[in-house]
């Protein structure tokens, strides 16, 4: 049986030196295709588009979907005007992203949201996002952590009978944390499955959905790149949900 495709969106970044000065690259940090390979499947670079038809094309060539970390999302695509903590947001991967997460649903295509990705698909359907996690009352642990990106920082608790429970088996488990915001309000169509001790919001999935769909807040791919179980667990799910 030929191996499952896994598509991954990228980011863009000027480069800062050389001859090329601030001449714009693709980018993805490698850890996502590690893991991707250490679950079994192909990875596949997707770069970001404006052509919806050539988004409806990607998504015909790959099995499964992972929406990557980066940039924060523009406020104005959730209603809000910017506030002073929030970050330069990329108007080209918006636009891409919101498009894409809502074809590979329509499409049925398994799908793992990453950090950014909860971010962009919590707005895609209809959510909202906290612009600074100094805007959430409450939110007081240190959710940007400076420290080893496998390094697990923090504990979520997951809410039983969801999708990340049963990748799991748990009702606990601990992270690592590179993020200045999260969702806010999430939409009648998707659940909130995870939070922080602080209550954070950690996953979301669909209410009721047949095809695979998680968001996680975290990033499994650091963790799971250095051989965590817990976090391989979840692409290896990814990958044989579209068996």
């Amino acid at each position: 049986m030929a191996k499952v495709r896994v598509g991954i969106t990228s980011g863009f970044l000027p480069d800062n030196s050389g001859r090329f000065l601030e001449y714009w690259k693709i980018v993805l940090n490698e850890d996502y295709a590690t893991s991707v390979i250490k679950a079994g499947g192909i990875p596949f670079v997707l770069p970001t588009t404006s052509n919806i038809e050539d988004i409806k094309a990607q998504l015909e060539n790959i099995d499964v979907l992972i929406l990557s970390g980066g940039a924060d999302v523009n406020p104005l695509e959730y209603g809000e005007e910017h506030l002073p903590k929030t970050g330069t947001p990329d108007l080209r991967r918006d636009f891409y992203e919101i498009n894409l997460v809502k074809l590979a649903i329509e499409m049925k295509i398994p799908t793992l949201a990453i950090c950014r990705g909860l971010q962009i698909s919590n707005v895609a359907f209809g959510g909202t996002l906290y612009q600074d996690l100094s805007y959430q009352e409450g939110a007081i642990l240190k959710h940007d952590q400076w420290s080893l990106p496998s390094l697990a920082t923090q504990k979520v608790m997951i809410s039983e009978g969801s999708l990340l429970h049963k990748i799991l088996g748990k009702t606990e488990v601990m992270i690592n944390s590179f993020h200045h915001q999260t969702a806010k309000k999430v939409d009648s169509r998707m659940k909130v499955t995870a939070i922080s001790s602080d209550g954070v919001v950690e996953a979301i999935e669909f209410v009721d959905n047949d095809t695979f769909f998680l968001a996680v807040q975290w990033h499994p791919e650091m963790m799971a790149a250095q051989n965590n179980e817990d976090m391989l667990k979840i692409f290896k799910a990814l990958i044989e949900s579209s068996k």
